[in-house]
């Protein structure tokens, strides 16, 4: 008897002990490495765009990161621009609860002097861009810098309507004064006044005022542009927002509130603002709300990525897919070197994505190996069986082979990792010298792979021909999929003085274009064939474009790659192991000299793709390369 109960305590107190690891572990802290984030932001700074920023991120209620950079502190108070529309209309939209207006109110209701068609425009038009009012105030007439939104109003009545209301989205400040000037009429109170009690004071921004209005360009007019807040006040207002217009428990918008503001307000009215298209790779209609961007929508068109970017740089925005909101205050310095900062902030939620998504991978081993000269690469590895080592293309990052990670893992040990330059790993300098292929024998090193197999696309399929002339003996295979000599001097030819200039005349050329229209050119390239898009291409690769840091393009960068040199150091030795040139069908014709220079390589074609074959058929890639290496014993 006595035995019996030693045991069933024994049982019990395995069972206790069990189940108290089991709560440990689940309550264990999630890490979240933010590095690439703030090195983006810390760039924008150290480059002189900005004199500082800050932000500060938010998942589940939860602060998940904060951070400040160059001269801005806790304190720091800047002028938001255009990220004020978000704060102006849940302003309106707390006086549409109360009914004193309505989003269909017309102008004239409230302001009859408006007699022509601009007196036709509604609220709700007023605060979409489609009111068919100009934008701003015509060269030579005095800035909307007024103090009072009587004053302003008295300047706008006798412009010129650009368009008959609901007919065109052109985007301004101008309209959202006359909305103001309601929103006065309605209440007896001054826009200031309405503010601070339906919006600041409930949310307990301090620091926010849309008054005294500057002059300084850019910072007016009142509503469109005129604001001024704190990263933490503005905070305030994105957590109201995501809890569908309650903060702290109190309601401070109704819900209808909220999906007004969120619905699509442009209708039938014509579009030709790039901004979703440019930042989102998205050609879609429904991109505005009321004072906020509908930057993504779901398959049902509801809003899932809200936003209210300005051309200063700051930059709020709601992540409902993720339960995440966020906002970098900042105050553009100088514009240089192509940078725009109107289209620069919006990456911000793609970065913090990649943080989540790697904070999430709870069977996927990810770090930092350090190179000889201090650089670091990042990479990822999940899976058991013999090494399989995957190499992205220029411009993208290890995230290229997200349709292959996790399919090609149920048979290999599969790492990916972002190049030197690219991605999470450091950046270059331009008196670095170094190899690709080296760092890839420098990761398997560390990584204690004796032998892999590699596969690269495009720039990654030239690392594989290096790594193939180079360090044939610590291969399995080889696999170049859309790439296979790069046509450049190789790294015993360094840059001469002339082809230096040279360069720098193109780096000139690159940066005066802009940096955001070089790369929606090179991604154009890259996502289109016969004057079509492909679509299923375009949102994952321009992800991958858009976060892209573009060194390369504005640097003399160092001879990376061997170049002229590879051929020669492979006519001079026998390959015997095996090699595969990968390539989509779309490029079945053009010529590839790996097949000349290695006798025993094979090729295989990827129907119904191109260039990126990997994204755009990834069952028929997988396959492909799956037959590949069942052949290989």
């Amino acid at each position: 008897m006595k035995s019996i109960r030693i045991i069933i305590l024994t049982f019990m107190l395995a069972t206790a002990a069990a189940l108290a690891s089991a709560q440990m572990k689940a309550k264990a802290p999630v890490v979240y490495d933010f590095s690439y984030l703030d090195r983006k932001i810390g760039g924008w700074v150290d480059s002189g765009y900005y004199k500082g920023a800050s932000i500060i991120i938010v998942k589940d209620d939860e602060v998940i990161h904060q951070k400040y950079f160059g001269n801005y502190t806790p304190k720091t108070v800047a002028y938001i621009a255009s990220a004020g529309k978000w704060l102006a209309a849940a302003t309106i939209a707390a006086i549409v609860d109360e009914g004193k207006l309505s989003w269909d109110d017309q102008v004239k209701k409230w302001l009859p002097e408006f007699k022509d068609q601009k007196g036709e425009a509604t609220l709700r038009q007023l605060f979409s861009h489609t009111a068919g009012y100009p934008d701003y105030q015509p060269e030579g007439r005095h800035s909307d810098s007024y103090q009072t939104l009587k004053e302003s109003v008295a300047h706008i009545v006798d412009l010129r309507a650009d368009t008959a209301p609901g007919t065109k989205f052109k985007y301004g400040g101008l309209a959202m004064q006359v909305a103001g000037r309601m929103a006065e009429l309605a209440t007896g109170k001054d826009w200031e006044t309405i503010f601070q009690e339906k919006i600041a004071r409930p949310l307990g921004m301090q620091l926010t005022h849309f008054t005294p209005v500057s002059d300084v360009g850019g910072q007016n007019p009142m509503l469109g542009g005129g604001a001024r807040a704190s990263l933490d006040d503005y905070a305030h207002f994105l957590n109201m927002i995501i809890h569908n217009g309650v903060y702290q428990g109190k309601r401070i918008l109704s819900a209808k509130a909220i999906q007004d503001m969120q619905a699509d307000q442009v209708g039938n009215a014509k579009m030709t603002d790039p901004y979703v298209e440019n930042t989102r790779a998205s050609d879609r209609k429904d991109i505005y709300g009321l004072g906020e961007w509908r930057e993504e929508v779901d398959a049902k068109g509801n809003a899932t990525l809200i936003s209210s970017p300005s051309w200063a740089g700051a930059y709020p925005w709601i992540d409902k897919k993720n339960h995440v909101y966020g906002f970098m205050l900042a105050r553009v310095a100088e514009m240089k070197n192509g940078f725009n900062s109107f289209l620069g902030s919006p990456v911000l939620p793609l970065l913090v994505r990649d943080v989540l998504a790697q904070a999430s991978m709870g069977n996927v081993k990810h770090g930092y190996i350090t190179m000889q000269d201090g650089a670091k690469l990042y990479y990822e590895e999940t899976g058991k069986g013999e090494p399989l080592i995957l190499l992205h293309g220029h411009s993208f990052d290890c995230t290229e082979w997200d349709p292959q990670f996790f399919k090609l893992a149920k048979k290999y040990r599969v790492i990916r990792y972002d190049l030197r330059g690219y991605g999470w790993s450091s950046m270059p300098s331009e008196n670095q010298k170094a190899l690709h292929a080296d760092d890839l024998k420098a990761l398997m090193d560390q990584l204690h792979i004796a032998k892999a197999h590699i596969a690269g696309l495009s720039l990654g399929g030239f690392i594989v021909t290096d790594f193939l002339a180079l360090y044939p003996g610590r291969l399995l295979s080889a696999t170049a999929a859309s790439g296979d000599f790069f046509d450049v001097a190789g790294p015993s030819h360094p840059w001469t003085a002339e082809e230096a200039e040279t360069q720098r005349e193109k780096i000139k050329a690159w940066q005066a274009k802009g940096i955001q229209l070089s790369k929606q050119e090179w991604f154009n390239k890259l996502t289109k064939r016969n004057g079509k898009n492909i679509e299923s291409l375009r949102q994952p690769v321009w992800n991958m474009i858009y976060k892209w840091d573009a060194w390369q393009p504005q640097h003399l960068e160092p001879r990376f790659l061997l170049g002229n040199e590879a051929e020669p150091r492979l006519r001079a030795q026998k390959i015997t192991i095996p090699v595969m040139v990968l390539t989509g069908d779309a490029d079945a014709n053009v010529p590839n000299k790996l097949l000349k220079v290695v006798p025993s390589a094979k090729q295989m074609i990827v129907p119904h793709a191109g260039h990126v074959s990997n994204m755009e058929n990834p069952e028929g890639f997988n396959e492909k390369l799956l037959a590949f290496l069942n052949t290989i014993d």
